[in-house]
């Protein structure tokens, strides 16, 4: 079950412009940046970001119906600020429990577990030329 809305607002208004100072340089924390599909505002969400092979896999802990998921699939992609690297992500796909919990590091499966999270987004791509 996805973390409730009081809580996304919350975390939007108090706790994401602090974390967003840190999340873009302190691994597996990470900033998504994408642009808002109507206003074609650039927006910064920080987000639990997971090496995935050629990509990365993101836990949904609001479930998949954020505007920032909506935005980075409308636009096939984002760029993810990563251990201070940027990286230009695409194919974003939602991944669920049908396909089984995506790779991540031993240490936050249970967390993402215990926290209900069933929906994941991996995105595909690499560094910034």
């Amino acid at each position: 079950m996805p973390f409730p809305d009081w809580l996304a607002r919350l975390n939007r208004r108090v706790i994401n412009p602090v974390l967003g100072r840190l999340a873009d340089r302190l691994p597996p924390l990470a900033v998504v940046v994408h642009r808002g599909r109507t206003s074609d505002r650039a927006y910064r969400t920080p987000v639990l970001a997971f090496r995935d092979g050629d990509g990365f896999v993101i836990a949904l802990t609001y479930g998949p119906d954020r505007d920032w998921v909506k935005n980075v699939r409308a636009a096939d992609g984002c760029t993810l600020i990563r251990a201070g690297r940027k990286l230009l992500l695409h194919r974003p796909q939602i991944v669920g429990e049908a396909e089984g919990v995506p790779p991540m590091p031993g240490w936050i499966r249970p967390a993402v577990r215990r926290l209900g999270v069933k929906a994941f987004l991996r995105l595909q791509g690499g560094p910034v030329a």
